[in-house]
């Protein structure tokens, strides 16, 4: 039994005689200066495990992250750079087809305007060539026609002067003809 007096000398008023707590053993007044010496045993352990192993490890993470982040940036930079220059080539490429593109049209105007031209001095020399073709052939039927209707007025007057009971030779009928054919 003599250890029962010891048992409720360090336990002190904060335990009951069956070793119970009595209330809440935080707020037990006897018992806060060990409570905390370990709150401060474990606060200088946590300290040096966070600070030799964990946050290391953290700082290391960020700046590698970082360190991808600031690449990606450049890399990204550096591709829209490259992006301006090939739309800046495209639209100098395609500046310059345009600009082929109006030369070729300009010289197949130029060449289908020449040959066109050819064909229509061409076309102008045949039609003026059949055109006095036809007006000699016009002419030849005129003057073949005059000759047919002077020598039918002939023969029509010569007959109707016959009918009326008049005479006339053929020379007086010729020269009437003649002179009524001549206006």
């Amino acid at each position: 039994m003599s250890t029962e007096p010891i048992v409720e000398e360090a336990a002190g008023l904060c335990v009951n005689e069956h070793g119970g707590a009595i209330g809440m053993p935080q707020l037990c007044g006897d018992w806060i200066p060990n409570q905390v010496f370990w709150l401060l045993v474990t606060l200088v352990v946590i300290y040096f495990v966070l600070s030799k192993i964990a946050l290391p490890r953290i700082a290391a993470v960020l700046a590698d992250r970082k360190g991808t982040i600031t690449n990606d940036l450049a890399a990204a930079e550096e591709l829209k750079q490259k992006a301006v220059a090939a739309e800046k080539a495209y639209n100098d490429a395609l500046a310059n087809a345009r600009t082929e593109a109006g030369k070729i049209v300009a010289a197949a105007k130029a060449e289908i305007q020449k040959d066109l031209d050819a064909a229509t001095t061409k076309a102008d020399a045949e039609i003026a060539a059949k055109a006095a073709e036809s007006e000699k052939t016009i002419a030849g039927i005129r003057d073949g026609a005059a000759a047919a209707v002077a020598e039918v007025a002939r023969d029509v007057a010569a007959e109707l002067v016959g009918a009326l009971g008049g005479g006339a030779d053929a020379k007086t009928v010729t020269a009437a003809v003649t002179a009524r054919l001549k206006g």
